[in-house]
Formats: structure tokens, sequence, C-alpha cells
């Protein structure tokens, strides 16, 4: 029997599950991250680069956060 008692465990190793959860979180931000790229109508790469447009990168930090803030609790 598993001293783990609750939740999703993979396997008997936390380490191994550490980084399957890891890696699963950070493909499902990449799937995220493209879907919000196609989803907004401007090109992001030239505003934040070229333009250095300060409110681009505001929200597209604001965005990366609040993927990553759903993802890690659905995976909590």
């Amino acid at each position: 029997k598993s001293w783990y008692s609750g939740g999703c465990m993979l396997t008997e190793h936390p380490l191994l599950n550490a980084v399957i959860f890891a890696s699963l979180g950070i493909a499902v931000f990449a799937v995220a991250a493209a879907i919000l790229l196609k989803a907004t109508p401007l090109k992001l790469w030239r505003e934040l680069v070229e333009e250095r447009n300060v409110a681009v990168a505001i929200f597209a930090g604001a965005a990366a956060i609040g993927i990553c803030m759903i993802i890690a609790a659905a995976m909590h």
C-alpha cells in the first residue's frame, strides 16, 4: 500500500510525478499560448520587439500568468 492516500498518483516516485505533471503543464500552456496568439488580431512578436509596445507586453504577461494559474489550479 502506498504512503500517499489521496489525489492523483501516477507512480510511487514523487520526483517522477513532479516531472510528469510539470511536462504536462508546460504542454498545456504552450497550446493555450498558441491559441491566444491566433486569437489576437495583431502580430504579438512584432508589437513587442519592434514597436516596444508596453501595453501589449503587459497583456501578454497577464495572459501567461492567468493561463498558468488555471493550469496549476486544475493540476492541484
